[in-house]
């Protein structure tokens, strides 16, 4: 049979139906209202490419030098030939098809994703590496299904599986369509307490998708119940303007206003909510300690849509806080000068705490590239700067000095992202420190010790950026977070925050070690999109359904000359003031089309949440040309969300014009507003105190955009470091702006510090 549903499924079936459908398998025969769905079995793979004769010359063809980039891609491409174009069986699709229909009535909306059999194995982790699709109907469905079978041959997928020695025709692939739940009510519920751990289950509700819940764009119902009891402690029903909606007919995700009859008035029943509670003591019974669970109800049926713990500090953790804390008084009540005078003998060099946590490891001096294949695990990456090609080496690293750069440097922003801790402008730590020598930096005071020092307990970046009262700030105001990194979205999307105000594509094409020229020339175009797909992709679906804002190319050509091809690039006296950008984008139409046949595969892949922003546009001729390039690479902008930087003073007195192009939104880059506005290179060491974002020119420039954007109704953010400033947001929520976009680190701040504003404009405006 082609197909095994999710009820009959259990993890003894992993090698049929793979990891994923296995875990999904298991929650629901737990009893857990996991939304239905079924597997299209790994055996069904297996028949299809022996059936048709295709296997023996499928694995012959992966069969290659994998550290041979040229044969690793025509591997790639051939595999990927000749599964798609091998027709599927007639009794297969039907199969498929059939399954489909019996998911309910009409055609339904629902999510194709992979689950190969090698995933989630205790030596070797496979996950990611295949294809995910969204919002996926019949006519399109088992076309999906081929291309997650084809990928179990991507570039990187059998780049890993050779070099973990897993053979080919021993790995197979399942695919599990699930469908997608259009909720009427949905919400999120606490088990336990999140801040106090108080026996209480906490469910906060509101109509329609859970975007709007999750996002903070409606304040939802609260109902606290006692768990001992029963009993329902508390309601608070909230003025409930707006909802979130499935188009039906395009699977998007709309906003419209909540009818009058249903903005004032509960959102569960009492039935409802007994409903619920037994759901949380089912979930954290399965998972055995307290969740955080989005749930949502779809025709009267209650769902789990998803699971997490809850990150709170229990007793003993704030007792051994207590007590490390007397320790300390202690310590310094008994000597005054003791421990200052210690960390000052074994200070080597200061320089700004840019990423927080204390590390040691072995200084590796890194001047060239080619010094990066020496950085092992828990070497702590000693450089003049860190570069986008840096990344993967910065990822395995556990920490990161620079003698240059400030806060807003790529190894401060990167790191932060990562959670490594970092300390940047050291001076001259690169020519004193000699490669391999034991040293301990602290990236909150800025300090380089001699020496290693014990460890603190072991350090979790994602659970780190994972708030501790996880009872998120209701805001009109949304609250993003910036990712520099796909390899940062997992991390990212811990903290609560509404989507992501800024992702980069620029680290994606640099941490390739080659100018995209070069890398399309070795490897071809395809493989050059795939990449970029899979960077967009991996933050996408991380935070579906909220919204992941993508900007294209936007590296000067310094930081492209230092990569292989870089030869080629113009020699520019000030590359932040040449060709990069937009520039560059438009000056070079057929590499800037392969960017936007990037965003053309993941909306085709159902990443309706992916929205395309512009970098350094001048004026509305800027903004036309990039329009026109768009639509002839089968984006349409009517249908997608769409906008530009502002990030040159040109461009915040041209938005009126630039409005009447057609843009959905404008997002200030308050590093560049500022440094174009002050004539201040924010990389200059010699005026770096100059640098100022509050500065009342660029605070004018920014506050006027908002006044002429709401006017035409046009959307207003920040993604600029500026907006993780306490003042800066103060400044934008009193000028309306629509959402701020902080990094990681900062996100539980800023959305308390917006929830302030707020509240106090509501209250100067009725007293």
């Amino acid at each position: 049979m082609a197909v095994a549903w999710l009820d009959d499924v259990r993890s003894t079936d992993i090698d049929n139906v793979g990891g994923k459908g296995a875990s999904l398998g298991e929650l629901t025969a737990a009893g857990l209202p996991v939304p239905s769905g079924f597997v299209v079995t790994a055996g069904t793979y297996r028949e299809f490419i022996e059936d048709a004769g295709i296997d023996e010359e499928l694995f012959a063809a992966v069969d290659v030098d994998h550290e041979d980039t040229e044969a690793l891609r025509e591997a790639h491409e051939r595999a990927h030939e000749l599964i798609m174009e091998t027709p599927v069986p007639d009794d297969v699709r039907e199969g498929i098809l059939s399954a489909y229909r019996n998911l309910g009535d009409g055609e339904r909306f629902v999510a194709v994703r992979s689950s190969a059999t090698a995933e989630d194995l205790p030596d070797a982790s496979f996950a990611g590496q295949q294809e995910t699709f969204l919002n996926v109907q019949a006519d399109a469905l088992v076309e999906r299904v081929k291309e997650c079978w084809a990928s179990l041959f991507s570039q990187r997928a059998i780049y890993y599986r050779n070099r973990q020695g897993f053979p080919h025709e021993k790995v197979d692939i399942a695919v599990v369509v699930q469908e997608m739940v259009d909720a009427e009510k949905s919400g999120v519920m606490f088990t336990s307490h999140p801040s106090t751990g108080e026996s209480q289950i906490i469910i906060e509700a509101a109509w329609g998708l859970g975007e709007a819940v999750v996002s903070g764009s409606v304040s939802p119902d609260n109902y606290v119940i006692d768990r001992e009891s029963g009993a329902v402690e508390t309601i608070t029903v909230a003025d409930k303007k707006t909802m979130m909606l499935k188009d039906e007919a395009t699977g998007e995700t709309i906003e419209q206003p909540v009818p009058d009859d249903k903005r004032s008035i509960r959102v569960l029943s009492d039935e409802e909510i007994e409903e619920l509670v037994e759901l949380g003591e089912r979930v954290e019974d399965h998972y055995e300690t307290p969740q955080d669970v989005e749930w949502a109800v779809h025709e009267g049926e209650m769902y789990m849509l998803q699971s997490r713990p809850i990150t709170t500090i229990d007793e003993e953790d704030e007792a051994s806080a207590e007590a490390d804390a007397t320790a300390a008084a202690d310590a310094d009540g008994g000597s005054a000068n003791g421990a200052d005078d210690s960390e000052s003998d074994d200070v080597l060099f200061r320089g700004l705490g840019s990423s927080p946590g204390i590390v040691s490891g072995e200084a590796r001096i890194v001047t060239k590239l080619d010094h990066l294949d020496q950085v092992g695990d828990g070497d702590i990456i000693v450089t003049e700067m860190t570069m986008p090609d840096m990344v993967p080496a910065m990822k395995r690293a556990a920490g990161i000095v620079t003698d240059e750069g400030g806060m807003t440097s790529h190894a401060a922003i990167v790191s932060r992202e990562l959670g490594v801790p970092a300390v940047v402008g050291a001076g001259s730590a690169t020519r004193q420190l000699e490669d391999g020598q034991p040293i301990t930096i602290d990236g909150d005071k800025g300090t380089v010790r001699k020496g290693a020092e014990p460890p603190e307990d072991e350090f979790e970046p994602i659970e780190e950026a994972r708030p501790k009262t996880p009872v998120k700030p209701m805001t009109a105001t949304e609250v993003k977070v910036n990712v520099s990194i796909p390899e940062a979205a997992e991390r990212a999307a811990a903290t609560g925050a509404d989507g992501v105000g800024l992702l980069r594509t620029e680290h994606m094409v640099l941490s390739l070690g080659q100018t995209p020229t070069k890398y399309i020339e070795e490897n071809g175009e395809r493989a050059y999109v795939d990449e970029l797909v899979d960077g967009i992709r991996t933050a996408a679906e991380e935070f579906y359904p909220r919204p992941v804002r993508v900007r294209t190319l936007d590296a000067p050509t310094d930081e492209f000359r230092q990569l292989e091809g870089g030869g080629d690039e113009p020699k520019e006296h000030n590359p932040m003031l040449g060709y990069r950008g937009i520039r560059r984008s438009l000056e070079s139409p057929d590499l800037f089309t392969h960017e936007l046949k990037a965003f053309k595969r993941i909306f085709d892949m159902g990443y309706d949440n992916v929205e395309v922003m512009f970098p350094l546009v001048n004026d509305a001729e800027d903004v036309a040309q990039a329009r026109n390039l768009m639509q002839q690479a089968g984006v349409d902008p009517t249908k997608r969300t769409w906008g530009v930087m502002v990030e040159t003073p040109a461009a915040a007195l041209e938005v009126e014009s630039m409005a009447a192009e057609g843009i959905d939104f404008v997002s200030f880059g308050t590093n560049d507003l500022t440094q174009y506005t002050l004539a201040v290179d924010r990389n200059n060491e010699r005026v770096a105190n100059r640098f100022d974002e509050l500065h009342p020119a660029v605070l004018k420039l920014i506050g006027d955009t908002i006044e002429t954007c709401r006017e035409l109704d046009v959307k207003t953010s920040i993604c600029g470091q500026a907006g993780s400033k306490p003042q800066m947001v103060q400044f934008l929520v009193e000028k309306g702006v629509s959402s701020v976009s902080a990094n990681i680190d900062a996100v539980r701040d800023v959305q308390h510090e917006v929830k302030r504003v707020e509240q106090r404009l509501l209250l100067d405006s009725v007293r």
